[in-house]
């Protein structure tokens, strides 16, 4: 089937060439910033013109307006690298990522999948505060924490995650200043079981609390991590003792995991403290 163009079509107006032209000089600069965002040392404009395809003269002029606002910086001998406006925008950025709010759909449809209450938790201290849950009332029996509650570091899943990352000189001054004191008769209340619980959670980078912090609850954490592979959260399933299930700690590393990506953490950055 033909199909028939009228020779009336209306030609582009200038504003449409301006908006063309506007976006290509938007793609040939992320093309450039791209191409010294894969070099660890400056880059020529010769060596920049080849990698993109761009001629000399066309990457010159748009480098020139980079360096002017600071997203790219011309060092000695006409070579270039990226420049500190990046930085601060991604120190902005950054900033502005919120873990409550990366979490939160995450952790509502794991409480969908265990039934259970989905808990987020930072350290502060020698404790950790809950900054939000997921739950439900038509979950039937679950363990409710309250948000803003605190804990001690050594009796729950998420506070062990916090001292294994720590060095042996902090975990050795928090147990000095906190005496490891305990609420139920499996609180980890000796120096020696903590330091074997933490190799355990280092092994396998997950970790539990047994009725630690209070008899007839358990629950399992994993890490949240930022775009450094600093600890942020933890990730926990609190449960009475005999509803938690082993089956489910893949699935909670795999959800901390999507919650890291979102904050910026790439699977091989290697977790501060590991």
């Amino acid at each position: 089937m033909s199909r028939v163009f009228s020779s009336s079509s209306p030609s582009p107006s200038a504003e449409q060439r301006h908006a063309s032209v506007s976006i290509q000089v938007l793609e040939r600069a992320m093309c450039l910033l791209d191409e010294l965002a894969k070099q660890a040392d400056p880059v020529s404009l010769k060596n920049l013109s080849e990698q993109t395809g761009l001629h000399a003269s066309t990457a010159h002029r748009i480098l020139n307006d980079l360096v002017a606002g600071r997203y790219v910086e011309r060092v000695d001998s006409g070579m270039y690298q990226l420049g500190m406006r990046l930085l601060e925008l991604g120190s902005l950025v950054r900033g502005r990522l919120n873990v409550r709010e990366a979490a939160l759909e995450h952790m509502r449809e794991l409480h969908k999948l265990t039934g259970q209450t989905i808990n987020l938790s930072v350290q502060q201290g020698d404790e950790i505060v809950y900054i939000e849950r997921a739950w439900s009332e038509r979950s039937g029996m679950q363990v409710v924490r309250a948000i803003g509650g605190r804990a001690p570091l050594h009796l729950t899943s998420t506070g062990k995650l916090f001292l294994s990352v720590s060095d042996a000189r902090q975990v050795k001054a928090y147990v000095m200043r906190t005496g490891l004191a305990g609420t139920t008769r499996n609180s980890l209340t000796q120096s020696d079981q903590l330091e074997r619980d933490l190799a355990l959670i280092r092994r396998h980078g997950y970790a539990r609390d047994n009725e630690e912090l209070e008899l007839g609850v358990r629950c399992i954490a994993a890490g949240i991590y930022d775009d450094t592979g600093k600890l942020q959260a933890g990730l926990s399933i609190s449960a009475p003792s005999e509803r938690l299930r082993d089956e489910w700690i893949p699935m909670l590393q795999r959800v901390a995991m999507q919650i890291s990506e979102a904050l910026g953490y790439e699977a091989r950055t290697r977790p501060a403290g590991s």
